[in-house]
């Protein structure tokens, strides 16, 4: 997100659950236990940041006898091979960011400096050293965007540190002097000020925290007194986000975001506990140890997420995980990651390699679970089948960091694929893509997800939907929005509810009421081949076949219209939006359609007003403070 918007974010001070005292955090003073006692337990010896080397005859022994971790090493043995090829880093901006940059060193001299420690190859040590010197030659890191600095510190530091017994007094003297000048003293008057990244409560902060915490243990014993004013900021700040995790560890950014936090979470809280001995108890905020387990429901069983706010539909890999697994006592969460990973690992899943837990089986994990704390619901009729069904579906949040207008919407997965999708972020460099037109882009505007529009008109942004019901049982597992303020002012009811009958269907029911007639339409995006014929439509994609039916009202019919919108915003021209169209205007509807994969000729169910859904299965409030 760019700065003038992110800045905008609404930031609020809270206590630090787990100190004692009346320390408010915000205050982001410089003398959080004092500098000079936050390091007193500072190793002295380098390398200290997130991989001791009594670590690395574990990993070695691993790599010698097991073959999830042979497989990885050898993999990234030819990564980087390849980098040694590659030339270093340029200073070039992509759009507002350095960005691209940044990563691209942190990739290369983390899986070249590691690859140094498991084997002594001297080449990798040169060209990670290499690579640093030319970012530490750059005249900047680009601080007007502050997570390029954040993750160039981050590459850099660990670099020094991996590698500082190879690095001549000169390099490590050009390294030290780029990660303070331009990395660590950057970020001073942010915290100074008490505002921006430093009081946020998303990713960015994490993110900042994370790569300032980072590079400032790498120099602590050479800069006590930076280093110790940098982590005291950081303590301060970063449990402003860490408490989004509370009180289940669902994450509001949605997934791709859920990574990025959650890497530079644990970098933090790696390299406090090797660097310092401690994490200072932030391993205990209400939330935290159970975010691994938000990660295993948001992807299905083809391996794609729930992808709401700006996130892609690949899950990706997140070695953090791992990491988690050790610290959390979770083995489902490293044999989860593992799979995930299987042929693409980085550096890091070697590194903090677990070997304990599998994947997800159906007698691990509950097949239908809901987030009170982002109000999203998971359901699935089997674990570890790629062919079962999957159903993702949001209340949510509008006002979230990253979000789109997409309250109430869903993702269907089955027969090992996706039916109905989200279609993701647009370019982040559209003009006003993070401001004044945000809401103006096909992919972001309600109109494009799979959820009910008035009028053609979009969603408040500034609303909610609370999920206010939710039931689980082997005949009928589901979840119920209040959608209410996402329409008003013309609305004075509007519930979605989703429900998974006998693990074999899908049933989406809507109900509205307005004070004034609206066009209502019902949107479902999808890559499928339609045939739609009045209230009955056939998808299909490959063999695999989709039968989706109007139950109610009377009269309601299917339409497919385009979701390709005009360039320069993306173009996806294979996607089609399936839509109910209701015969006139209304004041009070129910919508109720079903889906069933396969097809099939059981008899549809009987409906029953989401009041009864509700009474059946009605939430308490959730508690948490959001304000």
């Amino acid at each position: 997100m760019s700065q003038d918007a992110e800045n905008a974010m609404n930031t609020r001070l809270i206590l630090l659950p787990f100190m004692t005292g009346a320390l408010l955090i915000g205050a982001f003073t410089t003398s959080i236990a004092a500098e000079t006692d936050t390091l007193k337990t500072l190793r002295r010896e380098h390398p200290r940041l997130l991989v001791l080397d009594a670590d690395l005859a574990r990993v070695r022994e691993a790599v010698k006898n097991e073959g999830v971790a042979r497989q990885w090493h050898e993999r990234l043995l030819g990564d980087a091979e390849k980098m040694l090829k590659e030339q270093p880093i340029e200073r070039k901006l992509i759009g507002p960011r350095l960005l691209d940059k940044s990563r691209t060193a942190l990739r290369r001299v983390s899986t070249l400096a590691g690859l140094y420690r498991l084997g002594g190859d001297k080449r990798f040590a040169e060209r990670a050293r290499k690579e640093m010197l030319t970012a530490a030659a750059f005249q900047d890191w680009n601080p007007r965007h502050f997570l390029d600095v954040a993750e160039m510190t981050c590459a850099l530091a660990i670099g020094y540190d991996w590698l500082f017994d190879v690095l001549s007094t000169e390099d490590r003297a050009t390294i030290r002097t780029a990660i303070i000048e331009k990395g660590l003293k950057q970020s001073l008057a942010t915290y100074g000020k008490q505002h921006w990244w430093a009081k946020c409560e998303h990713n960015w902060n994490q993110v900042c925290n994370g790569g300032m915490t980072v590079g400032a243990l790498a120099i602590a014993d050479e800069e006590p007194a930076l280093a110790g004013q940098i982590i005291a900021n950081g303590r301060a700040s970063i449990v402003l986000a860490m408490k989004t995790f509370a009180p289940d560890g669902g994450w509001p950014e949605g997934p791709g975001y859920w990574s990025y936090a959650t890497s530079y979470n644990v970098f933090y809280l790696a390299a406090l506990e090797t660097a310092l001995g401690t994490d200072f108890g932030f391993k205990k905020m209400v939330g935290f140890a159970e975010t691994g387990s938000f990660r295993i429901q948001f992807t299905s069983p083809i391996g794609s997420t729930f992808n709401y706010a700006d996130a892609g539909e690949k899950t990706g890999t997140a070695p953090q995980m791992l990491w988690m697994a050790r610290a959390m006592n979770q083995p489902i969460y490293a044999g989860h990651e593992r799979a995930m990973a299987d042929k693409h690992p980085n550096i890091f899943h070697l590194l903090w390699l677990d070997n304990r837990g599998r994947a997800p089986q159906d007698d691990d994990l509950p097949r239908a679970t809901v987030y009170r704390g982002v109000d999203v619901a998971f359901l699935r009729s089997a674990w570890g089948d790629p062919n079962a069904i999957f159903v993702g579906f949001k209340g949510g949040d509008n006002k979230a960091n990253h979000s789109h207008l997409d309250l109430g919407s869903f993702v269907l997965d089955a027969l090992g694929v996706r039916w109905a999708l989200d279609l993701g972020s647009d370019d982040y460099n559209l003009p006003g893509y993070f401001g004044k037109k945000r809401w103006s882009y096909y992919r972001l505007r309600t109109e494009s997800h799979n959820t009910l529009t008035l009028d053609g008109e979009n969603q408040d942004p500034h609303s909610a939907a609370p999920i206010v019901a939710f039931v689980s049982t082997p005949q009928r597992s589901f979840a119920v929005a209040d959608m209410t303020a996402a329409y008003k002012p013309r609305t004075t009811r509007a519930y979605r509810g989703i429900a998974l009958l006998d693990r074999k269907r899908v049933l989406v029911q809507d109900e509205l009421e307005t004070s004034q007639p609206v066009e209502v339409v019902w949107n479902f995006l999808t890559k499928a081949k339609i045939e739609a014929d009045a209230d009955r439509a056939t998808l299909t994609q490959g063999r695999a076949k989709l039968e989706v039916r109007i139950l109610s009202p009377a009269g309601a019919r299917f339409e497919v219209i385009s979701a390709n919108p005009p360039a320069p915003q993306h173009q996806q021209p294979h996607v089609h939006n399936l839509t109910v169209r209701l015969p006139a205007k209304t004041t009070q509807t129910r919508i109720a359609v079903l889906l069933s994969p396969g097809g099939g000729t059981e008899v549809a169910p009987k409906l029953e007003s989401l009041q009864t859904w509700i009474a059946a299965g009605k939430l308490p409030p959730s508690g948490v403070n959001k304000e």
